[in-house]
């Protein structure tokens, strides 16, 4: 077994009521109690969303807009989903539009911008990016006949290159769209900082907030985005995707839809039928979260924050918190548990003989880095130790995570891209020790 001595302790978390939360996490394989840091291609869900998901195909299931209760119930089911994603973003509720999926929804959005672009116009994108915020673009940008810019990255930390960003800003910009953490190696990105040079050229800034919905707060308004994308299975709830657009914009810009659907925003930029059920799953995934915070704020008492991130012993003198508020104390001990595994991983993989981790690994600039590792030992391929790990019941991922243009320019994606390792406030130290001491033994440290 590792030793775990001189690795990073973890602050008390009350583990406890989380994971009983989350039905999923009692499964074994092969008699191995199942370990799930796959959560940067979806995370587990807790009961609360499975019940409201089936309770609402039981009581509820309806298409909009009818006469009748059931019909009723599923407007208000969406209106107070809508408004439940409003609180998670800090945003309007009428600037909030659901889709299927973030990749469905920007390039909806894409198109529509692309209507009033033209020849000489240019665009900027990233290389740490998912394609999801990438080809959407360079498809509208070759419909369009508009120049496409690529801001690079330091290839030693994987971090954005703020400097080449900036400079590939200029008067003919357009739009700007970067990630805010990449889901392949966990760099957070300066994105207000994007922003405002977006800004400064009177350019549009979309801002792809898939990967880091679980790990950090998202607060639209103190960024002042044009638009921002999210995807509810990221953060605990069901396959679907969230936009936030500015109102001005979702007013202003004409979508591409069907003639009876609404010219009233939000609901123009939804076509089609929505998923309803996963729509009562969205309000519940919030909730979720909500509940979290109000069980980091009670084991703390009314006024003060919880130095070890403790959740689940009440106080009786807390005040009831708005949901916003609840949702705020939940990431704030998320982002504390979180912050303690990343370290004490990082700290036991460095040890491992012939592992590279790409990305940030200065633990003075873990603030810039969520709990996503991308890594590669010499002698065995990704998808080798994803194998040999799942066996294990590890659940990791292997490949690209469509992270393409990463892993091409780093000169990793012919063979086989990277293994990667994703923490979320539901894992534990002992996942991490047992997840250190499975690498060890399959490379023969």
């Amino acid at each position: 077994m590792l030793s775990t001595e001189s690795i990073v302790p973890i602050p008390a978390l009350d583990l406890t009521y989380v994971r009983s939360q989350f039905p999923s996490l009692a499964q074994t394989v092969n008699g191995h109690s199942a370990a799930f840091l796959d959560g940067p291609g979806g995370t587990q869900v807790p009961q609360l969303v499975i019940d409201a998901i089936s309770g609402y195909l039981r009581h509820n299931n309806a298409n909009t807009g009818g006469a009748y209760a059931t019909s009723r119930r599923t407007d208000a089911m969406i209106a107070e989903a809508r408004s439940a994603m409003a609180d998670f973003l800090h945003s309007g509720a009428d600037e909030v539009a659901f889709g299927p999926n973030m990749t469905t929804l920007t390039f909806a959005i894409s198109r529509a911008i692309g209507r009033d672009l033209k020849p000489g116009d240019e665009i900027v994108v990233t290389r740490l990016d998912h394609d999801a915020n990438v080809s959407p673009w360079l498809a509208m940008a070759e419909d369009r006949g508009v120049t496409v810019r690529w801001a690079e990255i330091h290839d030693a930390d994987c971090t954005l290159d703020m400097a080449d960003l900036a400079s590939k800003i200029n008067s003919k910009t357009k739009l700007v769209a970067a990630g805010y953490a990449s889901n392949a190696v966990g760099t957070i990105n300066p994105v207000k900082e994007i922003v405002g040079l977006a800004h400064a050229a009177e350019a549009l800034a979309y801002i792809d907030a898939v990967h880091y919905g679980p790990h950090g707060l998202i607060d639209v308004a103190g960024l002042d985005c044009d638009f921002l994308v999210c995807s509810t299975y990221k953060f605990f709830g069901p396959h679907m995707g969230v936009l936030f657009g500015k109102r001005e914009h979702l007013k202003r810009l004409r979508p591409y839809k069907v003639r009876p659907n609404t010219n009233a925003i939000p609901n123009c930029w939804e076509w089609g039928t929505l998923n309803h059920e996963c729509i009562a799953g969205i309000a519940a995934c919030v909730e979720y979260l909500a509940d979290l915070g109000r069980h980091a704020r009670e084991s703390c008492g009314e006024d003060e924050t919880c130095g070890d991130g403790r959740i689940g012993h009440p106080s009786s003198e807390a005040r009831p918190l708005t949901r916003r508020a609840a949702i705020e104390a939940a990431y704030a001990a998320i982002h504390e548990h979180e912050s303690a595994l990343l370290q004490r991983m990082i700290a036991g993989l460095v040890k491992i003989p012939a592992l590279k981790i790409y990305g940030i690994t200065d633990p003075a600039r873990f603030h810039e880095r969520c709990a996503t590792l991308a890594i590669r030992v010499d002698g065995h391929t990704p998808l080798e130790l994803s194998t040999q790990l799942g066996d294990r019941g590890f659940f990791t991922w292997d490949g690209n995570y469509y992270a393409l243009n990463l892993t091409e320019h780093l000169d990793v994606e012919k063979s086989g891209g990277f293994l990667r390792i994703g923490l979320v406030h539901y894992n534990t130290v002992e996942e991490v020790d047992r997840l250190l001491a499975a690498l060890r033994e399959i490379v023969g440290a």
